[in-house]
């Protein structure tokens, strides 16, 4: 194969990516003026119902146009050795390959998240602020922008730069010593996560003693569940949309509650969403889904090593000087139709473990909190009640509304 053909393959696959997308969100946006299911006519009302309509098809116009923009902006770059010039410029102040790496993907990295920084404002500040979401200031959005670059250039480039370290030492078996660099860090990530990196973003604060803290105390004991942990996050500082997660393993367990959460539902409810996370716990949804992200990873760095010491994937995307970091990009562009279907087969799993969670939830409190603090949670957030059933199996981690209320009523 020469580099002109991979080149093209590489073009096929960026612009099916789009294609295929943007058809699966057009099939959908075709079910915006569905009528409601009777199972769920009272989670809208006709207004509220018009307003989640307004909300969609907003959404998928704004979705239609940054897509497009993207590809554009990707394909120019692309035809016009865009990444030639940035390696260029990278080679232009080091001869080290880990700091020529660093910085070619540190003014790709910045430049893309220049450019896409007016649509994150402009859906922040104005799609989400038209529809009542919004309660981030302009000030906290700019932080979070540089605290992300932050963690991006200490974390993002300590592993890249671990990765490129593993190669020059090891070859072609560097992927054996960077999938357990990985791994050790996705299990630091999953235990401490919430004691590390949340804390720079959100103000954690443990759940006061009262009536919602000793129902689920008494609900943890019921089901012999050690909980230690309760904290409150003052998620309503960005969002009106509510949220609970589960994190951590050991004496780092612990739920997390959004203060939005705690304002929209009664107790029972809350207690009934915090078994739904039990449930993911207790079920050993956690741990599979770290040893699948582990095993995934070491099945890209497997595949990467075959295929990066070839001078071609450099060459495919203009670059003539064969290296790590320009081949990295090819590989993932090429590897892009392995991760979409990895991709499927996790939504599979993750929609799965979603009623097995909801099962325990109603198995070991009730259901009839449950539904009712769905359906809240899904009017809170003018969530789509009709979504196309090929974009459900394509993007949607959680099942349907819909699917779950019926299921919990079996």
């Amino acid at each position: 194969m020469n580099p002109n053909t991979l080149f093209y393959i590489i073009i096929a696959i960026l612009i099916v990516n789009f294609l295929v997308d943007r058809i699966l969100s057009f099939l959908n946006a075709q079910h915006f003026n569905d009528p409601i299911p009777k199972e769920l006519a009272d989670v809208y009302d006709a207004e509220e119902y018009s307003k989640s309509q307004a909300y969609k098809r907003t959404n998928y116009r704004f979705g239609n146009f940054t897509s497009l923009f993207s590809l554009m902006l990707t394909l120019g770059f692309f035809l016009f050795d865009g990444f030639e010039w940035v390696d260029n410029i990278a080679r232009s102040y080091t001869e080290k390959p880990i700091f020529i790496a660093l910085i070619f993907f540190g003014i790709i990295m910045l430049g893309s998240d220049i450019l896409s920084t007016p649509f994150a404002y402009y859906r922040t500040f104005v799609i989400e602020e038209r529809f009542g979401f919004n309660k981030t200031t302009k000030k906290t959005f700019f932080l979070d922008k540089v605290k992300g670059w932050i963690m991006t250039v200490i974390l993002g480039g300590g592993i890249l730069a671990l990765i490129i370290w593993f190669y020059q030492v090891t070859g072609s078996n560097f992927w054996v010593y960077a999938w357990g660099a990985v791994a050790l860090f996705s299990i630091f990530m999953n235990m401490f996560y919430a004691r590390l990196i949340v804390p720079l973003f959100n103000k954690q604060t443990p759940l006061p003693a009262g009536e919602l803290k000793s129902a689920i105390e008494a609900y943890a004991q019921h089901v012999g569940f050690k909980l230690k942990n309760i904290f409150v996050i003052d998620g309503s500082k960005r969002s009106t949309k509510a949220n609970a997660y589960f994190s951590g393993f050991g004496r780092e367990k612990r739920i997390t509650l959004f203060d939005t959460l705690i304002n929209d539902l009664e107790t029972e409810e809350i207690v009934a969403v915090l078994a739904h996370e039990v449930g993911h716990y207790k079920r050993n949804h956690i741990i599979f889904n770290l040893i699948s992200s582990v095993l995934l990873a070491g099945l890209t760095l497997f595949l990467l090593s075959l295929f990066i010491n070839t001078p071609l994937l450099s060459q495919a995307i203009g670059v003539e000087n064969h290296s790590f970091h320009v081949g990295l990009i090819a590989f993932g562009i090429l590897y892009s139709p392995i991760s979409t279907i990895t991709g499927l087969v996790m939504n599979y799993f993750s929609r799965k473990f979603e009623y097995e969670a909801d099962d325990y939830a109603k198995m070991t409190y009730a259901d009839s909190p449950l539904i009712t603090s769905l359906k809240k949670l899904s009017k809170n957030s003018l969530s789509n009640l009709t979504p196309h059933p090929a974009y459900v199996f394509a993007h949607y981690s959680h099942p349907t509304l819909l699917r779950r209320i019926n299921k919990l009523k079996a």
